[in-house]
């Protein structure tokens, strides 16, 4: 009962650290961290038992498969060589600095156990960043890369990690053996996904229930990770290959209603996970600060900064080296995939700040770890220093450095030239569609009533591809009075019909208002 209240508290508090956060303007992961440290330092609340390896499994994998969810496949694979060099370069080189920085600054703490510090401060945190960025409109391949990162560094991150924990607990471990492990549990976990991923849409395809179709897709990403981590592969990579086979089948294998009713669900799910998680990070203040009280505070606070500076310049120096190096040696490559501006490269080095992978993977440690108590310290100030300081100073930076997209071009990815021939060739299809029902005598007339709708629908497409400023204007106050007539209706109905109409048809009237506006506001990009 007491965990239920504790729940139940944490997400009354969520709720009001995110208005906090929408009326300062500050980005949800610092305020929600934030919180979580002032109500650790409350007297009277019950210490919170954070079971690491249970937060792994009820966190990541619907966090992780969300993001795959939406990955767009065809920017991801253009871009698989700047998120490689991230994921894995960027891992590897930012845990080696790390490392060698802990053991220059703590001498008695073992090599092992200083690579493992890196590891687990390596990845970035995917929630954190996105959290950020979604008020900005950026350069789109930015996103991408970022977001292709966050959905590949957590693997290279943690078989890394479980090298190093097992080389300092047994004592030496061969490299050969750490590579032929990495590329092991990368390949079993991507295969345990996607067969994972298959087996999923083979059920959708024989349920045909729309809340059935939800609660099996929240199920694959927890089997594919439960699966692969129980086989010792990669359960992140797992989950990631699980939620990239569902998004690119959910448009053959779900309907409409599905579509439409798991999104609002993993929406809300999302938001959930993702508040508790960083209040969590958080509430972890308390527990450290009592294991460390025999430690001077000053040194403790000055380990904490160097650490953290080490963690943040390094990304600096590896994606710069990375992004301008390949490019300087291989023309080819050059005139296929042009220099990036300084400020992109700028803002993917900034944006990188750490959270539930880190927090977790400390926390797993084993308690007769050496140098645990610092090294969970250490963690958590690397969390606390990139949520804080980069995820308050990102946007500035960005609004200083100019990364963003033009203003005259259209916020609405609807109104885009390729998104206007694709409404064009959809519309033309469906018209082919009708036409030939005109010859039908049954269907004759309704035909040629839905073909002169199609046209009127062709035709406004036609003027939005001949003048895309003027036809997008002209579109977006289309839809901004059919709005405020849908408005109008719904008030109507609600105030004049209420008692005449049973609930069941007052129900179905205002669900095809809501089905209506819900379609003007995808296509004007806020669904």
């Amino acid at each position: 009962m007491e965990v239920f209240e504790i729940l139940l508290g944490l997400l009354a508090a969520s709720v009001a650290l995110a208005l906090v956060a929408r009326r300062l303007h500050v980005p949800l992961a610092v305020v929600l961290v934030l919180g979580g440290m002032a109500l650790a330092l409350v007297p009277g609340l019950p210490t919170i038992e954070f079971d690491p390896q249970l937060a792994l499994v009820l966190f990541l994998p619907p966090l992780l498969q969300a993001s795959a969810y939406r990955t767009d496949w065809p920017a991801f694979r253009f871009n698989l060589r700047p998120i490689l060099l991230l994921a894995v370069g960027a891992v590897l080189f930012t845990a080696a600095v790390v490392a060698v920085t802990a053991k220059m600054l703590v001498p008695d703490l073992p090599w092992a156990a200083a690579v493992a510090l890196g590891a687990i401060v390596a990845p970035p945190d995917a929630v954190a960043a996105t959290s950020v960025l979604k008020n900005f409109r950026i350069p789109k391949r930015i996103v991408t890369v970022l977001e292709g990162e966050s959905l590949l560094n957590d693997a290279s991150a943690l078989v890394l990690y479980r090298f190093a924990v097992t080389a300092t607990m047994a004592g030496s471990i061969s490299f050969g053996e750490a590579s032929l492990t990495f590329v092991a549990a990368a390949v079993g976990g991507t295969v345990v996904g996607y067969l994972v991923g298959r087996a999923a849409m083979w059920i959708f395809a024989r349920l045909e229930d729309t809340l059935l179709d939800i609660l099996v897709t929240f199920l694959a990403g927890f089997a594919a990770y439960i699966a692969a981590e129980h086989l010792h592969v990669s359960g992140v990579l797992a989950a990631v290959a699980c939620g990239l086979v569902l998004g690119r089948q959910q448009h053959a294998a779900f309907t409409a209603q599905t579509r439409l009713e798991s999104g609002a669900v993993w929406a809300f799910v999302e938001f959930v996970l993702t508040a508790l998680v960083f209040i969590l990070i958080g509430l972890q203040l308390r527990d450290l600060l009592a294991r460390l009280e025999n430690y001077d505070p000053w040194q403790l606070a000055g380990l904490g900064l160097a650490v953290s500076a080490a963690l943040i310049a390094s990304r600096f120096v590896w994606l710069f080296p990375a992004t301008w190096l390949p490019r300087a040696l291989s023309p080819s490559l050059r005139e296929r995939d042009p220099m990036p501006p300084w400020s992109h490269v700028t803002v993917l080095s900034w944006a990188g700040m750490r959270g539930v992978v880190s927090l977790a993977a400390a926390l797993a440690l084993p308690a007769e770890f050496p140098g645990r108590d610092i090294i969970l310290f250490l963690a958590f100030c690397a969390i606390l220093a990139t949520l804080v300081l980069q995820g308050t100073t990102l946007g500035p930076l960005i609004r200083r450095l100019g990364v963003s997209e033009p203003e005259d071009e259209p916020a609405n990815p609807g109104v885009t030239p390729e998104a206007i021939d694709a409404r064009s060739t959809a519309t033309v299809a469906a018209m082919d569609a009708v036409a030939e029902k005109l010859d039908d005598p049954e269907h004759a007339d309704v035909a040629e009533d839905l073909l002169r709708d199609l046209r009127v629908r062709a035709k406004r497409v036609d003027q939005a591809r001949q003048d895309a400023g003027t036809g997008a204007q002209r579109e977006a106050a289309r839809r901004g009075l059919r709005l405020t007539a849908i408005e109008a209706a719904r008030a109507k109905l609600l105030a004049e019909h209420k008692d005449e109409l049973d609930s069941e048809a007052m129900s179905a009237l205002v669900a095809e208002l809501d089905l209506e506006e819900q379609q003007i506001r995808v296509a004007m990009g806020e669904g």
